[in-house]
């Protein structure tokens, strides 16, 4: 039989394969057992298994080791649950059972979610008398490992009589898989203390505990010891792990100077740079990357091409996005979508293109959850929350069971259309099938502030068992949505005074909650924490800067932080138009707004209502009917019911109330009672007792809630001595429950804000006051 070994290994085709097969049969030596397990390996190799599965069939007593090799070839192929089946065929057919069939069990065993199964067959190798097997014992590490059963891992790790550097690897590999770092860095260092010869597969480990932990310190040490023990890799595998482990810890350049050094230059190395890149927000640079790879000799695979459509999905870039699409068709490097169609459709949703998110959605032969959660979160984030919810209901029909992300992403739609009671339902499902990770339950704290159940969300937010600072920022924002500002700026505090990590999130949700209290000085605080705690300056927190301290009275800082900023978008010239006009600086205003045109930036619907408001309140009728024109005529914009009711109350303020009668008649939509307020304010500015009658039966037909207007009306009245019509307005008041709402004024003493209201006798210091 040993001449037909070399036979075995020159075929390189099943037809060759099935001749020396027929040559076999001729000259009886396939009933030779080293012959047709050969035969069944061959066979598994070449194809599908059913030649092997014939092959062992017809073979008259086949042995321990052919039930094995048989195995071993249906292990390979991932059909993990046939091969437990034939194991326990085996058991009832071979009563003499060797080592070598337990390695492919155990890896069936890891392959299915049946723990049980692995457990047994740990108990039969004991049984059997091989439990102190180094090759069975690693492969045991390896299943309780993949199958996160750390404590039965380490248990029999600690028992081992030999332990080489494979249960080294082994053990240290499972800790750090199943999210326990640090626990495998001390594995690591204990193993450098036994003086065993590490090699790169522990390193590779190694690496991946420090890119988890992000400690760019330790990342250099582990480094650092690669270089001096000279421990290389036969491939560029641990180059490129390295290159990950900067990358993630935020070391662009260290992960830049390694992809450099390094000697060959393979698809791996160049995938993990791109990744890097995207990793740290660094986009641009891993298209730019991409390109230099395509000079190169280097293929991109899948993983690469995700990695590229990935920056070009987080830059927004359609165009080239549909340019790498087309490269990836050309290449055929996924040709049925079924690894790259979430990144397509990922790249089109954030594009806003959802037709062809479709497309790439019905082409995809294998609709996996991840291309489901991909295509929920793009209509989501396009606002299109009903068919976000639509899609859910088709996925279930699908028999596609949802994880975390598609529960977060249909939490994210139903808060967008307050859709309580299915937030509600989900919630329950969450809770039913375990699911209440830390992601659902962000996402379970933003859905119940947008509906306006904070206390919901607040209580989540308590029995969180783990709370990052996403989960604090969701919080505050809730807070703030429903305006709650004083929690807002109390959950901060929380998080300052227990040194827990703070983002640009965390300081722009609290400075905009210090803004709507008006806590000037609490601000100023904040300000300087921003600065001492290295948070990066960006364009929101500098706007709602601005905001916070032209609200707060202190023009002179707002001027200060929109001055430095080193860009600005139209929202930051906005708010310091809305701030000059604020504080009366009316001519500043104007030249800030012709600036910002001077400069390219394209005025909005806000800018010209603060522009507007501005002129109204500093009596300037000729400049705010022209901005009012050229709303239209010069920047396309159509003014809204609020630019109406800001050129009325101009014209109302100025005295014209004819002009800003005719306006209101002159209106293509319904007059809403905001309008109808600011020409009603105009009369009493300037006693127009002739005009309030009409004015009144409009507000009247309206049937408006508002008090404002119905206490504004019974001012007027009574200014001007008609004291029945007054009591007219004040019985209506009375008779629909509608109660004037009180006043009261703020006024900050040693950074705490005090208020006071109209004949309030409540405040522990109202003898100051009186």
């Amino acid at each position: 039989m040993t001449l037909y070994m070399p036979l075995f290994r020159a075929c390189s085709t099943s037809r060759a394969l099935t001749q020396l097969h027929a040559h076999l049969i001729i000259t009886g030596l396939h009933k030779d057992p080293l012959a047709s397990t050969k035969l069944i390996e061959s066979y598994a190799q070449m194809g599908p298994l059913e030649s092997s599965k014939l092959v062992f069939d017809t073979f008259p007593k086949p042995d321990s080791f052919m039930w094995g090799v048989l195995i071993k070839c249906y292990v390979w192929n991932g059909f993990f649950e046939e091969a437990i089946s034939l194991y326990h065929h085996m058991l009832i057919k071979v009563t003499q059972i060797t080592s070598f069939v337990f390695p492919s069990i155990l890896r069936a065993c890891s392959g299915i979610c049946d723990l049980g199964i692995g457990q047994k067959v740990h108990a039969r190798i004991i049984k059997c008398g091989f439990e102190s097997d180094p090759v069975l014992e690693t492969s045991l590490l390896n299943m309780y490992g993949e199958k996160a059963c750390l404590r039965d891992a380490r248990k029999l790790f600690d028992e081992m009589s030999i332990r080489d550097v494979v249960s080294w690897s082994s053990v240290i590999l499972s800790y750090v898989q199943n999210g326990q770092a640090r626990q495998g860095l001390e594995l690591f260092r204990e193993m450098v203390m036994e003086v065993l010869e590490i090699d790169s597969v522990t390193m590779l480990s190694v690496a991946e505990a420090c890119a988890e932990l992000g400690f760019q310190r330790l990342a250099k040490s582990v480094h650092g010891y690669l270089v001096r023990r000279q421990i290389e890799s036969d491939d560029e595998s641990l180059d490129s792990s390295l290159i990950a482990m900067y990358g993630k810890c935020g070391d662009l350049c260290s992960a830049e100077e390694l992809f450099d050094n390094v000697v060959y230059q393979g698809t791996s190395s160049w995938t993990a740079m791109i990744t890097c890149y995207n990793q740290n927000r660094c986009h641009q640079e891993a298209l730019d990357i991409f390109v230099e790879m395509q000079d190169s000799k280097a293929e991109p695979n899948a993983v690469t091409m995700m990695g590229v459509l990935c920056s070009c999905a987080r830059l927004g870039w359609l165009k080239e996005g549909k340019s790498v699409h087309g490269f990836v068709i050309r290449k055929s490097v996924d040709p049925e979508n079924n690894l790259l169609g979430p990144a397509l459709i990922d790249l089109y949703a954030n594009c806003g293109n959802l037709r062809d998110c479709l497309k790439i959605f019905d082409t995809t032969r294998d609709k996996q959850v991840v291309s489901w959660n991909m295509l929920i979160s793009g209509y989501t984030q396009e606002g299109m929350s009903e068919e976000a919810l639509m899609l859910l209901v088709q996925m279930q029909l699908q028999g596609i069971v949802p994880d975390s992300f598609t529960l977060a992403s249909v939490l994210s739609a139903c808060g967008d259309i307050c859709f309580y009671q299915l937030g509600s339902q989900i919630h329950g499902y969450v809770i039913k099938t375990g699911s209440l990770n830390e992601f659902v339950q962000t996402s379970l704290i933003d859905m119940y502030s947008k509906c306006g159940y904070v206390d919901l969300a607040y209580m989540i937010f308590e029995d969180a068992q783990q709370r990052s600072v996403v989960t604090w920022n969701s919080m505050m924002c809730g807070f703030s949505q429903n305006c709650n500002f004083v929690e807002a700026v109390s959950l901060f505090d929380q998080m300052f005074s227990n040194f827990l990590e703070m983002d640009e999130v965390t300081f722009l949700s609290v400075i905009q909650a210090c803004s709507n209290l008006g806590y000037l000085e609490k601000g100023k605080w904040v300000h300087h924490k921003l600065i001492t705690h290295g948070v990066g300056r960006d364009i929101y927190i500098d706007t709602a800067l601005i905001d916070l301290y032209a609200k707060s009275g202190d023009l002179r800082m707002a001027w200060r932080v929109f001055d430095i900023m080193l860009e600005r978008s139209v929202v930051s010239w906005s708010v310091m138009i809305g701030a000059y006009g604020m504080h009366g600086r009316i001519d500043a205003a104007i030249l800030l707004f012709n600036k910002m045109v001077e400069s390219g930036i394209h005025p909005t619907d806000v800018t010209f209502m603060n522009i507007l408001s501005a002129c109204s309140h500093a009596g300037y009728v000729d400049e705010g009917k022209s901005y009012f024109n050229s709303m239209l005529k010069d920047f396309g914009i159509e003014p809204t019911s609020e630019h109406f009711a800001c050129l009325v109350d101009l014209l109302s303020r100025a005295g014209d109330l004819s002009g800003a009668y005719r306006i209101i008649n002159s209106m293509p939509w319904p007059v809403d009672a905001s309008i109808w307020g600011s020409l009603l304010n105009g009369c009493r500015i300037h006693r127009r007792m002739d005009m309030i009658k009409s004015i009144q039966q409009n507000l009247v037909n309206m049937e408006i809630e508002d008090t404002g207007y119905h206490t504004l009306l019974s001012n007027i009245f009574a200014e001007g001595g008609d004291w029945d019509e007054f009591k007219v307005v004040r019985s209506k008041m009375k008779s629909t429950s509608l109660r004037k709402v009180l006043g009261y004024s703020m006024i900050e003493i040693n950074k705490r804000v005090h208020r006071f209201g109209a004949n309030d006798k409540s405040h522990s210091r109202k003898e100051i006051c009186s």
